[in-house]
């Protein structure tokens, strides 16, 4: 039946004139099935039809040939595959508003004739063309049986819009250099010799060397060694842009840029490959892979979710830079390290100590629901601030910036058994100083606020919390009244925190904010010059901390009234306010020493799902930014399993620096003396 159909299929397309109606007749032929097994297997027939029927075929062939010398090809080759130079936010509404109002298509130009093709079929399709492969075997069958002068006069048609193309890309790419915000990254743009000055000269040349070529066809081929290393050096221009960009501060609009000039340097590359082609055979080939690429690219011509991927990595990636040179500080290696993070995080255990205080009487005053919400989110906020301020240490604040740490190792590369190790050995530093703060915290929160409660009783001669309060706090922190989903759900907050810090601190670079304060009219009358430097700097500084900080309370205390408003079960559970909570109910209820273990193990559930639903996150966000993953998980995790089996106290104490330094110290001690030393005088 396919046969039959392949046949009077062949015998239509061969009578028929017109191209275009020629090829949507050929392409809604093999997309009539759903399933692609079946367009393949239609598509096979279809050319093995073909082959038993020369005569139809060439008729077919000479028809398209003939068709596509008619179209248009200069508008695709410039923009089909290269952002469009209006920016990323009019390009983003232009998309928006092609999906409502589509512009009428211009069937004479070919990035309008791929699009009507393929219309009915859908550009979210990713099966639009079966692969390289289907596209290719038609299109080498049509070649190999089209007349010798239809293949020469496309041939000359693609020639010169090729060089119609180059010409614009190669002013394209000599404009971009002078966009304020490149200029910014890097100063030396403003040379007239900058790379891609020098790439528009050598393409001024090669097409007007391409063009004498045509009416003297005895002129010798162009030397395009000094193309090639114009190219090579505007690469190298685009990588430190990158560099500088996600260090010194991206956005939207700049990683748009970007992407932009590597398309278009990309796009420059195929073209030249294209018009100094020598072999007929290197033509055809070239020019179907470009034709496979503008046929794949026309799918996202108006996707708004390809434009914002694109767009967005670069400034993904520099948020993830920015938490990954955060996350070193906050990962302990050493003994000395360990202890200065339990050291840091039970000062933070004092201060949440008295920040549950205050929740809980801000709570008993019985204030309207937002009123009430807005007062423990400033709580939080404010206190979280403090606690930054004062170089202290939240436990959960940790998962955002070890990620994006661990991130920059895989990045790095992680082939080979060593490079595993040292994953593994790092995703256990990670761990064992996340949880050296939560102890930091836990325990000291609940010593503080213990000491609170007696103090209150033996001042007021009765409980802090009466029996109520006691039985709601410890409800709180019980798996089965939902405490690990609210856990999970504070563990959602602390992974974005960390991204709110990310995106500040990326801001700060951007802006230069140290030096906009440094030389602000008014800071200038206030201070003098070094105390508004060491303002400047500290702001800068800071300045994502803060904002993460503020923000991440403001989250933590908006969650219940959110679910208030909805009317759903929403709430959070923070393993450092769980565990001062556990310590104001232990004291007011008068708790035996095995119900505070009980409870005080919930209290570890509840940090336990906050670091890793949070740890989670953000981890594959930075892998995702920085455009990597952890290729062979089960590798590390068994180098992850043989490290722990070594040593099992590795995972909360760091016992390896230890062992090492012990280890190294009997080496020393028990090296031989060769004969012929001797000692050495004072």
């Amino acid at each position: 039946m396919d046969q039959i159909n392949a046949l009077m299929l062949i015998r239509n397309l061969a009578t028929e004139k017109d191209g275009l109606a020629l090829i949507k007749q050929l392409v809604s032929w093999l997309h009539e099935s759903r399933f692609s097994f079946e367009r393949n297997k239609r598509s096979k027939k279809l050319l093995e039809t073909l082959q038993q029927n020369p005569a139809e075929g060439q008729h077919i062939a000479n028809s398209l040939l003939r068709w596509l010398t008619s179209v248009h090809l200069y508008p695709a080759l410039v923009s089909l595959g290269v952002f469009s130079r209006r920016g990323f936010f009019r390009e983003l509404s232009s998309r928006l508003y092609e999906k409502v109002m589509p512009a009428p298509r211009d069937l004479t130009e070919l990035k309008d004739v791929l699009a009507e093709i393929f219309k009915e079929i859908g550009f979210a399709d990713e099966e639009i063309v079966e692969g390289p492969t289907q596209f290719a075997a038609f299109s080498e069958y049509f070649l190999s049986v089209v007349c010798a002068e239809a293949l020469q006069q496309f041939e000359r048609h693609l020639h010169e819009e090729a060089l119609c193309a180059l010409e614009m890309l190669s002013v394209w790419i000599a404009a971009e250099e002078m966009e304020p915000d490149l200029m910014r990254l890097d100063k030396r743009l403003n040379n007239i010799d900058s790379a891609f000055i020098a790439l528009h000269r050598e393409l001024n040349l090669l097409v007007v060397h391409a063009r004498k070529r045509q009416q003297d066809p005895e002129l010798s081929p162009y030397d395009c060694a000094h193309y090639h290393v114009m190219v090579a050096q505007c690469y190298e221009q685009i990588d430190r842009l990158r560099r500088r960009a996600a260090a010194a501060g991206s956005t939207v609009a700049v990683a748009h840029l970007l992407e932009r000039l590597e398309q278009t340097l990309s796009r420059i590359e195929q073209l030249v490959t294209l018009v100094t082609a020598e072999q007929a055979e290197s033509l055809r080939h070239l020019s179907l892979q470009l034709s496979e690429q503008l046929i794949d690219t026309s799918r996202e011509k108006k996707s708004v979710r390809a434009l914002w991927r694109s767009s967005t990595q670069l400034l993904s990636k520099s948020i993830s830079v920015n938490k990954s040179s955060h996350g070193e500080h906050y990962i302990a290696r050493d003994k000395s390290q360990y202890l200065g993070l339990i050291a840091s995080a039970a000062g933070a255990g004092i201060i949440i100590a008295c920040m549950a205080l205050l929740k809980i009487y801000i709570e008993s005053l019985t204030l309207p629901a937002f009123t009430n919400a807005l007062l423990v989110s400033l709580n939080y906020g404010l206190g979280f601030v403090l606690i930054h301020i004062l170089g202290l240490t939240v436990a959960t604040k940790q998962p955002a910036m070890t990620a994006a740490s661990f991130a920059a190792e895989v990045e790095k590369g992680e082939n080979g058994r060593a490079a595993h190790k040292k994953l593994a050995s790092l995703l256990l530093d990670v761990n064992r100083s996340q949880w050296a703060a939560v102890w930091g915290n836990v325990s000291v929160a609940v010593l503080t606020a213990s000491a609170i409660a007696l103090a209150f009783w033996f001042w007021q001669g009765e409980p802090l919390l009466d029996e109520t309060a006691v039985s709601y706090q410890l409800k709180a922190v019980s798996p089965w009244h939902g405490s690990l989903f609210f856990a999970a759900v504070a563990g959602i907050w602390l992974f974005c925190s960390g991204i709110i810090a990310g995106f500040f601190e990326n801001r700060a670079n951007y802006l230069d904010l140290k030096l906009r304060l440094y030389h602000h009219p008014l800071l200038k009358k206030i201070l003098p010059d070094r105390p508004r430097q060491t303002f400047a700097n500290y702001w800068h500084d800071n300045y994502g901390a803060f904002a993460g900080n503020f923000i991440f309370g403001i989250l933590l205390g908006m969650t219940g009234y959110l679910g208030y408003l909805l009317g759903l079960p929403l709430d959070i559970r923070h393993v450092a306010f769980a565990s001062a909570n556990l310590g104001y109910s232990t004291v007011s209820g008068e708790l035996g020493p095995f119900s505070f273990l009980f409870y005080l193990v919930m209290v570890l559930l509840i940090g336990f799902v906050n670091l890793w639903v949070s740890f989670t996150l953000a981890l594959t966000v930075a892998l995702r930014a920085r455009g990597t993953r952890i290729g062979k998980f089960s590798l590390l995790l068994k180098s992850v399993q043989e490290q722990i089996k070594q040593n099992p106290l590795n995972l909360f104490l760091p016992v390896v620096t230890v062992q090492k330094t012990n280890q190294t110290s009997k080496k020393v001690d028990e090296t031989p003396t060769k004969p012929d030393d001797k000692p050495q005088p004072n």
